[in-house]
């Protein structure tokens, strides 16, 4: 029996996903927040640094209580890239929520399954099939629509959230690597301790001691950029990825809405029709994927 008829014998199993989706939607807004809250007196490094000491804090804790053998590795150098490549990628995150709309830059990181698939094609060796191409041509289009190259909307805070979509791309395809060999908490405790050091040196040149109105946002940064993960897992381990990929497209009209509401932002019309068009190209390769998969059960 597939992975579509247990679900559809457990209509609960929606339910419960479309829960752990609205705490992903909520940690990653909450972040977005907190982000864009501290960008006015800390520097995206030290943001940066703050996020891995707190999320270290929260995984030695959970080290302890699952067993302390996680911590040790035989791929530190596949661990150290990764990181590298992932430090990248929430750098330019962190950078594009300082200076341009929110969502505008949730809406530029929906290009990451473009950079994941073409990066997975070279590295890993994996097939680019008909759907794969159609959702690298949908990106691609989508992303035109969004950045408007040539017509004044592009700076340089979108072009790092956009290389930052990159090297989140190349984070995640390495992420596929080495799951092949740690578990999820060992790339978690590896992934704060490697990115802790880096956003600590980096932010020494223009370190500012934080004020206590600044804490509970650092907290927040901290704590949700580790359960809108842990969340969105849970959501794609209970329901298909044809199911969990629609509603994290909610983040972008949310985000909008309380950019709206809480920073002045406008409702860019071309931001919401160009995440549309991507959206599309991804839920055509998901499909796509969904129903070889079933094929082969």
């Amino acid at each position: 029996m597939n992975r579509y008829m247990k679900l559809k014998k457990k209509p609960n199993a929606v339910i419960i996903a479309t829960l752990w989706m609205m705490g992903t939607l909520f940690s990653f807004m909450a972040m977005a927040i907190g982000g864009r809250e501290l960008s006015g007196g800390l520097s995206t490094f030290q943001i940066l640094f703050f996020r891995s000491f707190i999320g270290l804090f929260i995984v030695v804790i959970l080290l302890l209580s699952t067993g302390k053998t996680q911590v040790f590795t035989k791929h530190i150098g596949w661990h150290m890239a990764r990181n590298i490549a992932h430090f990248g990628g929430q750098f330019g995150w962190f950078y594009g929520i300082a200076y341009i709309s929110l969502a505008k830059v949730f809406a530029i990181e929906f290009t990451l399954p473009i950079w994941t698939a073409i990066l997975a094609a070279i590295i890993l060796k994996e097939q680019l099939t008909g759907p794969r191409i159609i959702a690298i041509i949908f990106g691609i289009m989508g992303m035109l629509i969004i950045l408007r190259p040539g017509m004044g909307v592009m700076n340089i805070a979108s072009v790092a959230v956009l290389a930052g979509a990159v090297c989140y791309g190349l984070s995640h395809t390495l992420t596929k690597k080495i799951a092949g060999f740690d578990s999820p908490i060992t790339i978690l405790f590896y992934m704060t301790l490697i990115q802790l050091p880096i956003g600590f040196c980096l932010s020494l040149s223009n370190w500012i001691f934080p004020t206590t109105a600044m804490f509970p946002w650092i907290l927040i940064v901290g704590i949700t950029a580790l359960s809108g993960h842990y969340c969105m897992a849970k959501a794609f381990a209970i329901a298909p990825a044809t199911v969990v990929v629609p509603m994290d497209f909610l983040r972008l009209p949310l985000i909008a809405l309380l950019g709206f509401f809480f920073y002045d932002e406008d409702l860019d019309l071309f931001v919401l029709i160009g995440a549309i068009v991507m959206l599309t190209g991804n839920f055509i390769n998901i499909r796509a994927e969904h129903q070889k998969q079933n094929k082969t059960i």
